[in-house]
């Protein structure tokens, strides 16, 4: 792999590129094995370029933004991960705001309250960036990104870019076509906002906000919420009801505080939270007959 550095030499002022990087650093689990190399885009990366370089040379390019739904293998990751992060403008034009997909959706949220417009309140406390909210379609609290994307721009492994326009996002429930085409790096996206009161907006992230951290462990290193919401059942209710808050594998935990949130309760490996994930889901299914889906991506 030491041909990396060869490939991405016309690149190398743009770029910052780390070697046998801890992804533990770079997920909100805290877990995962190395990456073998780690590549920060900034604003002024030809991504594409990077990309079709990577592509040409046969080299695998694994995308990720703030690590917010991930968990790493421990052995960690082969080839290059990119990272989305340095790609973070936010502006606004009327009640459109449009950012790039490493924007934090705080940020989108703080934009948009900062232009009185209403519609992103949910987004404000949740820790992606806007590239993983719109592949997974996050959301939060009733909202979610397909209420409000209207365009998306994307860049292909060979370079060419695209463009998809409302419906041809596929969104469902944490579902997009991103997902079914994750060799897609998402570049940036369009939001169509509403005016609204600044001041019942900032009222509703505040409200939003004390909700979150009366509810969720927001002390532990997490994913959010593990599992999908199976279709007529609350996820953490199944789990809480087969006794499971607080079993523990190793350094991984269901959360005492809420059993919808799998945590590293310090040291867990992607082995621990793996079993466990896997006692959760074989525990629900044999109680009450519901296979509860892992809402995390597994690399």
């Amino acid at each position: 792999m030491e041909h990396v550095k060869t490939v991405l030499a016309p690149y190398i002022d743009t770029i910052a590129l780390l070697e046998h990087e801890p992804m533990s650093r770079h997920t909100t689990f805290r877990i995962g094995g190395p990456a073998r190399y780690f590549l920060n885009v900034t604003p002024d990366t030809p991504v594409g370029g990077v990309l079709s370089a990577l592509n040409g040379a046969g080299i695998p390019v694994t995308i990720i933004g703030r690590g917010s739904n991930l968990l790493v293998h421990d052995a960690g990751i082969d080839g290059v991960v990119l990272c989305t992060l340095g790609l973070s403008r936010v502006s606004v034009d009327g009640s459109e705001v449009s950012a790039q997909s490493g924007a934090a959706l705080a940020q989108i949220a703080s934009a948009a309250l900062a232009h009185s417009l209403t519609g992103a309140e949910f987004a404000a406390g949740i820790p992606g960036s806007l590239g993983g909210a719109v592949f997974m379609n996050a959301g939060a609290y009733g909202g979610s990104m397909s209420d409000l994307v209207t365009e998306s721009r994307y860049v292909l492994p060979d370079g060419t870019e695209g463009t998809l326009s409302g419906a041809e996002h596929a969104f469902q429930y944490r579902e997009s076509i991103y997902k079914h085409h994750p060799e897609r790096l998402i570049l940036s996206a369009r939001l169509a906002l509403r005016p609204g009161n600044p001041e019942e907006i900032h009222a509703r992230m505040d409200d939003l906000a004390a909700r979150r951290r009366d509810k969720q462990p927001l002390e532990f290193p997490s994913a959010g919420s593990t599992f999908k919401r199976p279709e007529g059942y609350f996820a953490g209710r199944l789990i809480e009801d087969c006794g499971l808050k607080g079993c523990a594998i190793g350094g991984a935990q269901v959360s005492e505080k809420h059993a919808g949130f799998l945590i590293n309760r310090g040291g867990a490996t992607a082995d621990d939270m793996l079993r466990l994930i896997e006692t959760v889901q074989s525990r629900v299914l044999s109680a009450y007959g519901v296979e509860l889906q892992c809402e995390v991506r597994l690399l």
